[in-house]
């Protein structure tokens, strides 16, 4: 029997990484909340303060595990016709295949069948920029009352959220943050195409992000529209891709949000999703993995499931006539359906 015994010398503090088997860490763990509020020669005081970020609305319990629930979309009571997003509105295509963006309606003033029509409207463009939006302005709990319209609110096992309201997830970069700087000491890309927490036993369908202090440049998202991803591969290579699943991974996010003084809310999971699937409500088909979550292929050996990944991921990556960029304006709200679209930031 041989053994080796090494001796390491520690230098210098080992930094959190940026990135862990694939996923790219970008979420802010902490703020100082006093010079939020009261601003720094860098930035104003926040203009909405009662949605600064706090990690504590769970008073250190740890939540438990998500149950099963029934999922009805009101996209499938929508008429077609979409009267009250159609007849009240401007509206301009973002481009030819993804996106537009709508002004002249306010979606907090909608009908419940005008409600059903957004589901719609939105799961046919895949994402809808709503301008000169009054929803930054609605106290949170009815900002809340309209999302959970479109189905159960979820709580980010990581990310901050206002006091008192853990179902709005806060995408927030302080004045003296430093994450993305941080990030680029080791990257030279931050691009991260992905869908939200998709490795839920039940990933999101509808939904709203909304601006509620932004820089005059900067920050824009990118859309992808994953229905003409589907549709660009060729039949007998989509027919090949048909039955198969992929796991989706909860697991890298909590470590890298551990290593870097975060909270994890709730036990990291991960479930099986098919590659593609079909919309519940267009009935289109639409690829589904990402980089940031997909982890392997069931069934594949790993050179395997990594070669086939990678071709989807760079088909993603490269098919920039089927993306699209929004750009952040005050009192602008975002809705997109995550079923048949995928977005980088």
């Amino acid at each position: 029997m041989s053994t080796i015994a090494t001796v390491v010398n520690t230098v210098e503090q080992q930094k959190p990484r940026t990135e862990i088997n694939g996923y790219k860490d970008f979420v802010t763990v902490k703020i100082d909340t006093e010079t939020e509020l009261r601003g720094s020669e860098k930035s104003a005081p926040a203009s909405f303060p009662e949605y600064l970020p706090v990690w504590d609305n769970e008073k250190g319990q740890k939540l438990a595990p998500l149950q099963p629930f029934d999922h009805y979309d009101h996209g499938k009571d929508a008429d077609p016709a979409l009267p009250e997003i159609l007849g009240k509105a401007e509206i301009n295509d973002l481009t030819g295949t993804i996106g537009a963006e709508v002004k002249g309606l306010q979606l907090s003033q909608l009908s419940d069948a005008g409600k059903d029509q957004l589901a719609l409207f939105v799961a046919q463009k895949n994402v809808v920029a709503f301008r000169d939006q009054d929803f930054a302005s609605l106290p949170i709990p009815d900002a809340l009352q309209i999302g959970s319209y479109f189905g159960r609110l979820h709580v980010h096992p990581a990310s901050g959220a206002p006091k008192d309201y853990p179902e709005v997830h806060l995408v927030h970069r302080g004045a003296e943050d430093t994450t993305v700087k941080d990030f680029f000491e080791s990257r030279t890309s931050s691009v991260t195409w992905h869908s939200d927490v998709t490795y839920e036993a039940q990933p999101p369908g509808t939904t709203f992000l909304y601006t509620l202090d932004n820089p005059k440049a900067g920050g824009d998202t990118l859309f992808l529209n994953m229905v003409a991803a589907y549709k660009r591969l060729s039949p007998e290579f989509a027919k090949r891709l048909e039955g198969l699943k992929a796991v989706h991974s909860g697991y890298e996010q909590a470590t890298s949000t551990l290593e870097r003084g975060g909270v994890i809310r709730r036990d990291p999971v991960k479930h099986e999703h098919p590659i593609i699937r079909t919309h519940p409500v267009t009935g289109e088909k639409a690829l589904f993995v990402n980089p940031q979550f997909t982890r392997y292929i069931v069934g594949f050996k790993k050179e395997e499931s990594d070669m086939l990944l990678k071709f989807l991921y760079d088909h993603m990556a490269y098919s920039q006539d089927l993306q699209c960029r929004v750009k952040w304006e005050k009192g602008t709200v975002v809705v997109w359906d995550v079923r048949c679209s995928t977005f980088a930031s």
